[in-house]
């Protein structure tokens, strides 16, 4: 019991007990919304990125696909944040991050494991779940970071007519 003990101890103020946690993606992205737009669109150069030589050659799959999901929607963020009209401009990015959690979510299920916890759900319970584990809500910058050009595998084209 002791043992059990000093090893919650250490995992609780952040000890890993020799273990290497390996990379980390922070995940999922923010819903876009009226109150982050903003730095949604000025930010997105100051945002991590997550090249294929972030991870080690073999093993993380789950967090490779975050990293990917996060290349993504960054890189379709940047041809919603260029839309002139600032409603139009909100509905693409809502747009690209829907599609972006569902493509995530089909490449989940397409490998042995478990998935997301988020992925389970469906339709707009789905997307709530995923709001609700957003680390950075309000798409702030990381500090004396700037943004790797990663190439994107899939491209995003948004529809203007389903804005209201």
């Amino acid at each position: 019991m002791f043992i059990f003990g000093v090893m919650l101890a250490s995992m609780a103020i952040g000890g890993s007990l020799g273990y290497d946690s390996g990379p980390f993606v922070p995940f999922p992205p923010a819903q876009p919304s009226q109150e982050n737009l903003d730095a949604l669109c000025t930010q997105g150069g100051s945002r991590p990125r997550y090249p294929s030589s972030f991870f080690p050659k073999s093993g993380y799959g789950h967090m490779r696909r975050c990293g990917s999901a996060v290349n993504r929607v960054e890189s379709w963020y940047s041809v919603c944040c260029a839309v002139e009209k600032e409603s139009q401009k909100l509905c693409c990015a809502k747009q690209a991050w829907e599609y972006v959690l569902k493509v995530f979510c089909r490449e989940e299920y397409g490998v042995k494991g478990l998935p997301h916890e988020c992925c389970e759900e469906s339709g707009a319970s789905r997307l709530s779940c995923f709001e609700r584990e957003a680390p950075n809500a309000s798409y702030q910058p990381t500090p004396d970071y700037t943004a790797l050009e990663v190439p994107v595998d899939l491209e995003f084209a948004w529809d203007p007519k389903t804005c209201g």
